[in-house]
């Protein structure tokens, strides 16, 4: 049973990238699925959820008007797709799941699993 995210990179102020959390050992569906991100120094901060059984999504201010979370039930993965990217996006970010329909975004207990991070970079 594992999550594992994906897609980070280099990009430049202003780009785009997709992040990718994929399931397995278990079906993404039945899980709510948010993003944290951590940067150098810096506590975990959630970004977005996507709630399991009626996909309703929330967003941190950070995020919102420029992040997009969905998620791929055939495919059993969850996305971000982060758009207008600014060197302060620089982070490692996290895929994360639990049973809880509408957890919050805080990053403390009641996550049953984690992606292992993938490190995006905002930077000319």
């Amino acid at each position: 049973v594992q999550l594992q995210a994906s897609g980070g990179g280099l990009v430049q102020p202003g780009g785009s990238l997709r992040l990718s959390c994929a399931a397995s050992g278990f079906t993404l569906d039945d899980y709510t699925i948010a993003w944290f991100r951590q940067a150098p120094g810096k506590d975990r901060e959630g970004i977005s959820f996507i709630s399991s059984d009626d996909d309703k999504t929330y967003y941190a201010e950070s995020a919102k008007g420029r992040f997009t979370i969905s998620r791929d039930n055939a495919k059993n993965t969850a996305y971000l797709q982060m758009n207008s990217m600014k060197p302060e996006d620089t982070a490692v970010y996290y895929c994360a799941a639990t049973t809880w329909r509408f957890p919050g975004l805080s990053p403390v207990g009641i996550w049953n699993y984690w992606g292992q991070g993938t490190q995006v970079t905002v930077s000319s």
